[in-house]
């Protein structure tokens, strides 16, 4: 799904994958925080995951080479894409979102 929401430059596409943490990037703190992950999810593609933490739980411990499924709102961007929406929607007006790691659940 995210693979071809890419390669048809599509936003906004409510998304479930599994992916290797290639790499843990500081926290974003400007305006909402956000902690930051990039996620190898094929041979070609990673995608950015902001998870955001004024809403959820941060994932504890996440290094890389842990593997991750997650649901989100994916972006388009040409470096791959960003996943956001990887929590619950306090105002309920989207479908919630998570990130799962060793069979814990973060929302």
């Amino acid at each position: 799904m995210i693979v071809k929401a890419f390669q048809a430059k599509r936003s906004d596409v409510v998304v479930e994958a599994e992916g290797v943490v290639v790499k843990v990037l500081s926290d974003d703190n400007e305006g909402s925080r956000h902690q930051r992950f990039i996620v190898r999810i094929s041979d070609s593609q990673t995608v950015l995951v902001a998870h955001n933490i004024d809403l959820a739980p941060r994932v504890a411990d996440i290094r890389s080479g842990d593997r991750i499924t997650f649901r989100g709102e994916y972006e388009y961007n040409e470096r791959g894409g960003v996943i956001h929406w990887t929590h619950h929607d306090p105002d309920g007006d989207r479908p919630g979102g998570w990130i799962r790691r060793s069979g814990e659940i973060y929302q």
